[in-house]
């Protein structure tokens, strides 16, 4: 069964917010001298609330599946955000570029390189299974379907990338031959958003 401490729940509900509040910030612009009538304006909310739906749904399902694979295989796992990253996404946000890791899924336990490769690669398919979902959302509501789909596609492709503490790294490491089926699913259709090829 799945539970969480009242320290996991607070940790997801900042990051998510966090999340939301960064990248509003991204894409509407805010200037010292208009940040509070920024913040109160209507397109500001919309904006908030449209992140909130898309990205922050995004990173925090990602890790939530981290969470339910590792607990599934005996794991004691649990989300912490990571304040400082989370600081700096609205920072980024507020100067124009961002780059967001609001935390992550800690775990312990015994367990297998075949249970830690599952773990890892919960995440990138989630994020697959809701730019699928998107795809479907696109169609009667194209802004919330857009930006579902763009930020669901960027992070099992970003996620995927073998190196340093990424999920792909640690699939690779379990099992080459799932990693590449995987990468086709996540890192292929990153590379046909933004590069085209």
């Amino acid at each position: 069964m799945v539970n969480f401490s009242s320290r996991e729940l607070r940790d997801l509900l900042v990051a998510w917010l966090a999340l939301g509040l960064a990248f509003s910030l991204l894409y509407v612009p805010v200037s010292v001298t208009t940040i509070t009538d920024v913040l109160a304006s209507a397109v500001f909310l919309e904006e908030f609330a449209l992140s909130l739906a898309t990205v922050g749904v995004a990173f925090l399902l990602h890790e939530l599946a981290h969470k339910v694979v590792a607990v599934h295989f005996g794991q004691h796992a649990e989300f912490r955000a990571d304040f400082g990253m989370l600081a700096l996404a609205v920072a980024g946000g507020l100067a124009g570029f961002l780059f967001a890791a609001p935390g992550a899924v800690h775990h312990r336990g015994r367990i297998t390189p075949r249970e830690h490769g599952l773990i890892a690669l919960a995440g990138p398919l989630t994020n697959v299974a809701l730019a699928v979902v998107s795809l479907g959302v696109f169609v009667v509501a194209p802004d919330i379907g857009w930006r579902g789909l763009f930020i669901n596609v960027l992070l099992a492709g970003f996620n995927m990338i073998p190196f340093g503490p990424l999920d792909g790294a640690t699939v690779l490491q379990w099992n080459k031959a799932v990693y590449a089926a995987a990468a086709v699913i996540t890192i292929g259709p990153a590379l046909v958003l933004f590069l085209g090829v």
